[in-house]
């Protein structure tokens, strides 16, 4: 059971990129085969969205150092750096390691990649903390995103975001609880069929094939709607209760609920589910869409910006869906920086 707890690190902020162009779903025609514009915003929650032609570290780059202006941090006292992306910058080599350089961070800083989407800040989380939990590494960045430079402005759902997290060694915080799970049995719920070893890319890839009414090449993500809304709103509250049965603590306690931001149909039925209070599980997918691993930030640093900088928010956070996989986390944030979103101009 991958239950999982770390002492001594704090969050110490939060900042967010994103592309300066809106594109807003109401001005979509064919949105979708099942409902027009007003109605599809009506059900998802997704009103706007952010896209443009950049690379999430494009959108990294000034949010990390707008981030390291608000801490005070001298880029050399940053030890460590993994970046969470289902989309680097290239395939070989790892976006981290062009985010070392394009940082300015020394060459002893410690950076790598991990392939995960709506799961992936969680999951990012615990590897770094994990590895900072002893003091070896003093303040290290969790940078998680998605952008695809060049995306179909109908794409309805989703949105590119990069955001950063600051983390310290602080042997007065408390604990980090996690709780990670994997089904691979659903590898193909979410999926770019094309493009990988197994699938080299072909003429072929670049021919549009209609998935539930919409065309996607096999080099574009495609999702199978059902089968992902039917794990997330299963899987999601379960893996909160069962962390707080494990760690013997109530999770109705806690101030807000962060979920990953799919869908808000998915989102109001997982609270529903937990009997969570609604006005205490904030959403940002109304201006931003589903970010893939950045949604949890983003929503922290632009939701609730003012709680988590001025005293002590205790903090569920739950991301849920590629791979299929999940984790949730519980923990505090106290006083922490956050940024002003930065709008990253093409």
């Amino acid at each position: 059971m991958a239950f999982l707890s770390y002492r001594n690190v704090r969050v110490a902020g939060m900042s967010v990129g994103v592309p300066k162009r809106k594109v807003c779903n109401l001005d979509v025609a064919d949105i979708s085969k099942d409902y027009d514009a007003a109605s599809f915003v009506e059900v998802t929650g997704v009103k706007e969205r952010r896209i443009g032609e950049l690379t999430v570290s494009d959108l990294a780059v000034p949010a990390a150092n707008q981030l390291l202006d608000d801490l005070g941090w001298e880029k050399s006292t940053v030890d460590g750096l993994v970046v969470v992306t289902q989309h680097g910058d290239y395939i070989v080599p790892a976006t981290s390691c062009i985010l070392q350089d394009r940082l300015g961070l020394t060459k002893e800083c410690m950076a790598m990649d991990i392939s995960l989407g709506c799961s992936g800040w969680v999951y990012g989380l615990s590897s770094l903390v994990s590895m900072m939990s002893n003091g070896n590494l003093r303040r290290c960045l969790l940078i998680c995103g998605d952008a695809r430079r060049r995306v179909e402005f109908k794409d309805p759902l989703f949105g590119f975001a990069a955001t950063v997290t600051a983390l310290e060694y602080n042997e007065e915080e408390n604990e980090m609880c996690f709780h990670l799970g994997t089904d691979g049995s659903g590898y193909d719920a979410i999926i770019i069929p094309d493009g990988g070893a197994r699938n080299q890319i072909t003429p072929s890839s670049f021919v549009p094939q209609e998935i539930d009414g919409r065309e996607y090449t096999p080099l574009q993500s495609r999702m199978k709607g059902m089968d992902v809304f039917s794990f997330g709103i299963t899987t999601a509250p379960k893996s909160v209760k069962k962390l707080a049965e494990h760690f013997g603590f109530d999770y109705s306690s806690y101030d807000y609920l962060v979920l990953h931001q799919a869908n808000m149909k998915m989102n109001n039925m997982i609270a529903k589910k937990l009997k969570f209070p609604i006005d205490r599980v904030p959403s940002s997918m109304w201006n931003y869409g589903n970010t893939s691993s950045a949604s949890i930030p983003l929503t922290i640093a632009t939701q609730l910006k003012d709680a988590c900088s001025n005293g002590t928010v205790k903090l569920l956070c739950c991301g849920f869906g590629v791979g299929l996989s999940w984790g949730t986390v519980a923990l505090d944030v106290n006083g922490i920086i956050i940024s002003d979103l930065v709008e990253v101009e093409e």
